[in-house]
């Protein structure tokens, strides 16, 4: 009976180091699985402007920009939620970003404003919209320089 005992006290003392110890590549993977804001890379991003697709300096500039925005916070949209999507209608022709997570495709629509941009971001059938903050892509003027 001390056996079983003593055994079932190392088992979980080693599952409690391991599980409190994640090695840096598992949490690293952990951590990318569950973001909100994706990091893109060029190869698998199609970026589109008022219809027209961006391709070499400017889309690589776009990519970077979005990449290097500092997250604000989310917004929780459904159905009910008019407020919301009356205030992405005004705004101006948004940045449209295509891209592949997995095996699943994304639709990033990028709204900028003076005080902070707005992504919504959608794939399969959820809608995730949060705000971020940068520089470059509040700047009003970006949307018109790249079409």
């Amino acid at each position: 009976m001390t056996w079983i005992v003593l055994l079932s006290i190392i088992l979980v003392s080693a599952l409690k180091i391991l599980v409190t110890c994640l090695p840096t590549p598992v949490v690293k993977w952990l951590m990318t699985k569950f973001q909100l804001h994706p990091t893109l890379d060029d190869q698998n991003v199609t970026v589109t402007v008022d219809g027209k697709h961006l391709e070499g300096k400017d889309k690589m500039q776009v990519i970077d920009y979005f990449n290097k925005a500092t997250f604000l916070k989310q917004y929780y949209v459904h159905e009910g939620n008019k407020d919301y999507y009356k205030h992405l209608e005004d705004s101006e022709t948004p940045l449209v970003i295509d891209t592949k997570k997995g095996k699943k495709d994304v639709r990033l629509c990028v709204y900028s404003y003076d005080d902070h941009v707005d992504v919504v971001k959608q794939y399969k059938k959820k809608i995730i919209a949060y705000s971020l903050l940068s520089d470059h892509l509040q700047k009003q003027s970006i949307t018109a320089d790249l079409a």
